[in-house]
């Protein structure tokens, strides 16, 4: 089964899809050993490791689609790209599909917010008109080869014009032909509720530790009828804090290795970079 067919089977299914988010191709991969059947290409993750940024619109297009083309042929499981505002307006959008289908994404998230984007979980966001937003995402809609590709339509309305209105748009985006709704920057538990009742069409919820929307069990998301929950930043939030630690532990023991349970093996590592297979191949084709 195609990567494409894969990830929409998972969001149509009556289970609730969980895909944390990648930062890099080994975060992707430990996604995939852990089990999850999808991984989220995370801009947040990505801007913050790759540029030591935060997610305020600064990560580029290509960029981005460079760094989910890595992830994407680092797993086996489907991926989805994070596809920002589309960079731009319909047309840009357009492009952009056809470029991160290409490069092996089984899907993409477009937003509504104005350009520079931010973060979902980030005050003073706008949001485009409704109308201008359809148009995008029937551009994206046009632009797939495999009609199976995924379309994740992110509206940020609620924060600036309220529940109603994220409503009404993600109503409209699935009409103009997105496979899913993503609704950002949810405050409440009632909130979370109304749009997963409201919206016709798959509805995705974010839980980002320490953000705005309240956090819940994934039980009780499956439950509620949600179809997918992004867990976008629990990697990096994880490799920062492991980092930090180890660090604080190398400078004050001055003994590298001496809380090894803290840290991965190097054989571990080497193993699940697949160096002896490399080693093999190196030696089966030496001169």
């Amino acid at each position: 089964m195609r990567k494409t067919t894969r990830l929409k089977t998972l969001i149509e299914a009556p289970k609730l899809l969980v895909m944390p988010g990648a930062y890099d191709a080994l975060s992707a991969m430990l996604i995939e050993d852990a089990g999850f059947d999808a991984v989220q290409c995370s801009g947040f993750g990505i801007a913050a490791s790759h540029l030591g940024l935060p997610d305020i619109g600064i990560l580029g297009f290509r960029e981005m689609l460079d760094r989910t083309r890595v992830i994407a042929g680092a797993v086996n499981i489907p991926s989805m790209a994070d596809g920002d505002t589309g960079f731009g307006d319909a047309a840009t959008t357009w492009h952009i599909v056809r470029e991160f289908e290409a490069a092996g994404a089984a899907g993409i998230n477009l937003e509504d917010q104005v350009m520079p984007k931010r973060c979902g979980h980030f005050t003073g966001k706008a949001v485009i008109p409704m109308r201008e937003m359809v148009g995008k995402l029937r551009a994206a809609a046009d632009a797939r080869l495999d009609k199976d590709f995924v379309i994740n339509a992110r509206t940020d309305a609620l924060q600036p014009l309220g529940v109603d209105e994220a409503i009404r748009r993600g109503n409209a985006y699935a009409e103009a032909g997105a496979t899913l709704i993503f609704v950002d920057g949810i405050e409440t538990r009632d909130e979370v509720k109304q749009v997963i009742a409201e919206i016709a069409a798959p509805v995705s919820i974010n839980m980002v530790e320490g953000g705005r929307t309240p956090m819940f069990t994934f039980t009780e998301l499956e439950e509620l009828g949600a179809a997918r929950v992004s867990c976008p930043v629990t990697t990096i939030l994880a490799a920062m804090k492991g980092v930090q630690q180890a660090l604080a532990t190398l400078k004050d023991t001055g003994a590298p290795g001496s809380q090894p349970d803290a840290l991965a093996g190097f054989g571990e590592i080497k193993d699940r970079l697949r160096a002896p297979n490399f080693e093999t191949l190196g030696k089966k084709f030496a001169g």
